[in-house]
């Protein structure tokens, strides 16, 4: 059983020296990795790399879980999507005690997708604390990440299940990140720098070694976005990335809306007015 925890850069070259060295033939393995992979044909999900190196199973396990928390045994859930039940079921008998709940979902690409996303929403969040701008406007910022978040989802990935966003994997890790996480931190510090420092000096400065994941992960997202002529249906994820690259004031964060919407992400009364 191989269980994966890497930072999503290093699986790939991780799975690498593993191949050709799993003999038996049981071997299944879950990715916690938060990340994915990006080419030409668009997003390539940890679970999809692992398999397909190895060629063997792989599950996930994504939830709220502040690692801090945990290792002081304070309550918390997570979900483990799987496509092969049995294997399901072997995860979370593995990882389940009586305070790290395990939901099992037949969902792989689902929690995989909300636990990569979130941190590029979590980023604007803390951007949101650095500004002071209070607790309405983070809940803006959660409530439209959340919906890009299930847009680009079932974008790329179709058999992605609209329960899965209710798991612990979807609106609560969302939350949770965005008020507790170290992207919300980089965030609000990035913010309260006012620009003489990068998020590169940030990860260093304030992580104590643990890589920030959402800077990247906007970044590649941006790039399959761009490719496809897709920026101005994703407002906010775009605003948040342009702010990243220094193409935006942080303030902008608020002006996420002011981006031409989609006729999908618009109300029939907005369609009927233009």
């Amino acid at each position: 059983m191989l269980v994966f925890v890497t930072p999503h850069q290093f699986t790939a070259g991780i799975c690498k020296s593993l191949k050709g060295k799993l003999m038996n033939s049981n071997v299944r393995a879950i990715s916690l990795t938060k990340g994915m992979e990006i080419d030409e044909n668009g997003f390539h999900l940890m679970s999809q790399v692992i398999s397909n190196h190895l060629g063997i199973d792989c599950s996930v396990l994504m939830g709220a879980n502040i690692a801090n928390e945990i290792a002081v045994e304070r309550f918390s859930e997570a979900t483990v999507g799987y496509s092969i039940l049995s294997n399901g079921n072997t995860w979370a008998e593995l990882f389940n005690t009586p305070y790290f709940q395990i939901r099992i979902i037949d969902d792989v690409p689902g929690p995989e997708m909300c636990g990569t996303l979130k941190n590029i929403v979590a980023i604007g969040a803390g951007m949101v604390d650095g500004l002071k701008l209070g607790n309405n406007s983070k809940a803006a910022i959660i409530r439209i990440g959340m919906q890009e978040i299930i847009k680009l989802s079932k974008m790329f990935f179709p058999t992605v299940k609209d329960a899965t966003f209710f798991e612990s994997c979807g609106i609560a890790d969302l939350i949770t990140t965005c008020f507790g996480g170290r992207n919300r931190k980089c965030g609000e510090a990035f913010v309260l720098a006012r620009g003489e420092k990068t998020f590169v000096e940030l990860e260093a400065e304030l992580l104590g070694g643990q890589k920030l994941q959402g800077v990247l992960t906007s970044d590649e997202v941006q790039h399959v976005l761009k490719k496809i002529g897709k920026e101005n249906e994703f407002p906010l994820f775009t605003t948040i990335n342009r702010i990243i690259n220094g193409h935006l004031d942080p303030i902008q964060i608020v002006d996420y809306a002011d981006l031409p919407q989609s006729r999908e992400d618009m109300s029939p009364q907005a369609r009927a007015h233009e």
